[in-house]
């Protein structure tokens, strides 16, 4: 485990990153020995300098919820982030490029809640009961951190994207929204472009079979630090295409079929 004072000057670090728009070294490389406990306890202290900025917790995403991204980064959970009030933008709006490095695309569901979601033994169940509604969605991610040192060539750990707020960087809702229960989420599907031309397509059931298997993870994780997912939060669940990059002047239209579509201009 990290010393208090690395996890402080790790998160700063990460704080200043985003906001400059200069990428930092690998904490994985900074600290050999960083684990897991030691990456999610820098992203709770960004999260809490952000807080203390006046910021707003909406939210959380899921990620890394496909076995095929599990199998490349050799772990068998998937990971999770935080949403803030400011990472919100309109569906057809712009995303303003100078605020972001590295902007990639991914296409998934967002769960609404309508009351509290705690674990511990969160079953898909629990999470359907606790869902208002469920909304297509585009999550915009960013790296605070370099891909690849220049010097090792090493690349990117799960522990830096953990300790990355999971590579979060904002959320678009649009879509038909529909009630939990109304449809078989596994087969919600996206055909995802950009500038006109399709670059992934995917089915829900590529996020552990089930989208809503996701919340239920979360809410058991969050338990063990005695949190829960709150009423009116938004929960990102995983993606369920590979991510696709954006940059300045892109298009991106995520067609949900009969669910509707959620777009936005990288401006």
């Amino acid at each position: 485990m990290l010393a208090d004072k690395d996890i402080i000057v790790a998160a700063r670090k990460l704080d200043a990153a985003e906001r400059t728009r200069k990428q930092i070294r690998m904490l994985s490389l900074e600290y050999p020995g960083l684990d897991m406990p030691g990456a999610y306890a820098i992203q709770n202290a960004w999260v809490d300098i952000k807080v203390a900025a006046g910021r707003v917790i909406k939210g959380h995403k899921i990620g890394l919820t496909s076995k095929a991204m599990q199998n490349a980064l050799n772990i068998d959970m998937p990971d999770s982030g935080v949403l803030f009030d400011d990472m919100f933008f309109q569906d057809a709006g712009d995303v303003p490029t100078k605020r972001f490095i590295e902007t990639r695309v991914e296409a998934e569901l967002a769960f609404v809640l309508k009351s509290k979601l705690s674990g511990p033994n969160c079953t898909v169940f629990d999470v359907l009961n606790a869902t208002d509604y469920v909304t297509p969605a585009l999550e915009i991610l960013d790296t605070r951190i370099l891909r690849v040192d220049p010097e090792t060539k090493a690349t990117r750990t799960v522990f830096d994207t953990i300790s990355d707020n999971a590579a979060n960087a904002g959320i678009v809702l649009g879509g038909r929204a529909f009630k939990p229960g109304d449809t078989d989420m596994r087969w919600v599907g996206s055909i995802v472009s950009r500038n006109g031309k399709v670059e992934e397509t995917g089915l829900a059931a590529g996020v552990l079979n089930n989208p809503a298997m996701g919340i239920a993870w979360l809410a058991d994780r969050m338990h063990e630090y005695g949190k829960v997912l709150e009423p009116g939060q938004v929960v990102l669940a995983g993606s369920f295409i590979r991510p696709i990059e954006a940059r300045k002047g892109d298009t991106i239209v995520a067609d949900y079929g009969p669910w509707g579509t959620v777009s936005c201009y990288f401006a």
